[in-house]
């Protein structure tokens, strides 16, 4: 870990940004979560400070505030997005380990080496009563994993000093807090010699009990190991002799799969030119005033200058895709470079993995009702009524979120409820999203029955209703699902384009007409689910997002 002793730090480094960073951590290693008082005592800030550096998280959208908590939020992942799109090692290989994982029927992950330790940058997990429940961007001790030997057959004597120096500090592994305590261990230069002897490494329980895995390395076609793909599973299911028998040849052939792609790569797209951002942090200083740390967010805008195609970057490059002056660039670039989160070689700067420590472990795990959430709420509270996320189950839907607004006459459903599709506004806008061919199977299958008098039941007037909401983006239900119910509702969409869920607003019919519910509720409807989408693009990158 980096010296961030005031001794050590150079006089150069962007003190806020350095500040920013510590509440970012703080939080991550709470797991997200943690009161303004909680930070205070985490990381030695004084309350005034961790209420502005709050404030700017807040405003960048990397923080939402809730009265006295502070909660990461999926657009913080946009910081750890960078780091994964620039090394391209997800983008490239991540379909290759999802293959293995399902034709072996166990968890598969890639892991790239994080100074004396590895951090995941793919999971394709198993779901089992006893799963694994690591994170990308979780940090593990070189010495506990089985990729760690594989990375650390190539260190230099000042790396085994650096990990004899962690070792000494800190025997227990207070610092990795995804791990459970350390139960037992084994000489780790004689695994890395054996590591290095045979070209794979096992990791039989080390880093806790019941836990093995086999690994091996995924080299460029220049020879240097890029990543370390490895089969994980349980001693309820194999050895780690026994897994290393039934899974090596398979994971060889993975591996295989893996360096040919990686020979054959297609060169990066061009980024998208981001100079706005900057001027978005001035506009915000004067609109904020004091209570934003403009210095802070434009340190942290410079980590989103990295991507694809934008690996290694000199320091003009930063300021002009940032629209950064060179001089405040430069100083970000320094106190990241100070707090690792950044290499420079000769002229030009790269991310490093430790990018992903910024918010990535318990982001990478969250949920699309955890997304819609927030935004839920503010839209309930915009239109005084419930307001609701739904996603289709067979030929019903699901609610996943909602918020419920409090009145005499409300609108009484709670999460997990299940309606029929085609008498919902939820469900016509998940109908319309499917393939035209697919939409018709399901309206011929469906038995369309009165559920009051309105309800339509002929299928060639629900097929033509869903021709209109597929082209109009919206769909208005009066009555046909009880009588004095009124919704309307708009979808959500995923990265690819793909309808994932529909949100809506549910009222009495006697509070608005269809007018003026396409009038008034319409445009902050589509607003919301604009907002949810955003997140969602941001969080489903390089994570899977599950729908619960």
């Amino acid at each position: 870990m980096p010296s961030t002793d005031p001794v050590d730090t150079p006089p150069e480094a962007v003190a806020p940004l350095m500040r920013g960073i510590a509440v970012l951590r703080a939080l991550t290693d709470a797991d997200g979560t943690m009161s303004l008082s909680e930070l205070e005592r985490a990381t030695g800030l004084a309350r005034a400070t961790v209420d502005r550096v709050t404030a700017t998280l807040a405003r960048m959208g990397y923080v939402r505030l809730d009265g006295r908590d502070a909660t990461l939020a999926p657009r913080l992942m946009e910081l750890g997005n960078a780091y994964l799109a620039a090394i391209r090692l997800p983008g490239l290989l991540g379909a290759h380990a999802d293959a293995l994982a399902d034709e072996l029927d166990e968890s598969v992950s890639l892991a790239v080496p994080d100074r004396d330790g590895i951090r995941f940058i793919h999971q394709a997990t198993r779901r089992r009563a006893m799963s694994l429940s690591f994170r990308i961007g979780d940090l593990l001790p070189a010495e506990r994993t089985g990729p760690g030997p594989l990375f650390a057959a190539a260190w230099a004597e000042q790396d085994w000093a650096r990990w004899r120096e962690r070792r000494a500090a800190d025997p227990d592994d207070r610092g990795f807090p995804a791990l459970p305590p350390r139960t037992r261990e084994e000489d780790f230069t004689e695994r890395v010699e054996r590591a290095r002897e045979l070209g794979l490494a096992l990791d039989d329980q080390l880093i806790e009990p019941g836990l093995v895995a086999v690994s091996v390395p995924v080299r460029t076609p220049g020879g240097q190991v890029a990543c370390a793909l490895s089969v994980v599973s349980h001693t309820s299911r194999h050895s780690a002799p026994s897994l290393r028998d039934a899974a090596l040849p398979r994971l060889r052939a993975a591996v295989g799969a893996m360096e040919r792609e990686l020979g054959h790569a297609p060169p990066p797209a061009d980024p998208p030119t981001r100079a706005a951002l900057a001027a978005w942090t001035g506009a915000s200083k004067q609109e904020l005033g004091r209570d934003f740390i403009e210095s802070l967010a434009r340190g942290l805008t410079v980590l989103t200058a990295f991507g694809e195609g934008r690996d290694a970057l000199t320091l003009s490059a930063v300021a002009e895709a940032t629209g950064l002056p060179r001089a405040t660039a430069r100083r970000a670039l320094i106190t990241l470079e100070h707090l690792g989160y950044v290499t420079a070689q000769e002229r030009t700067f790269r991310l490093t993995p430790r990018v992903l420590g910024l918010g990535y472990p318990p982001l990478s795990r969250t949920t699309l009702p955890a997304i819609a959430a927030p935004h839920l709420a503010a839209l309930a509270t915009r239109v005084h009524d419930s307001a609701s996320l739904a996603v289709l189950a067979g030929d019903d839907i699901q609610y996943m979120a909602r918020v419920a607004t409090s009145r005499i006459m409300s609108v009484n459903i709670t999460v997990g409820t299940r309606f029929p599709a085609y008498a919902t506004s939820m469900g016509r806008v998940l109908l319309a999203g499917l393939p035209p061919g697919e939409r018709g199977e399901r309206i011929a299958r469906m038995e369309l029955r009165p559920l009051t008098p309105h309800t339509v039941t002929r299928p060639g007037d629900l097929a033509a209703i869903l021709d209109t909401v597929a082209s109009g983006g919206y769909a208005l239900v009066d009555e046909e699902l009880e009588e004095g119910l009124r919704s309307i509702a708009v979808p959500v969409r995923d990265r690819a384009g793909k309808v994932v869920a529909a949100v809506n607003i549910a009222m009495h019919s006697v509070r608005r007409t269809p007018a003026q519910c396409v009038a008034e509720v319409l445009p902050p409807l589509r607003a919301a689910a604009d907002r949810i989408e955003a997140d969602l693009r941001v969080a489903g990158r390089f994570a899977r997002i599950a729908p619960a």
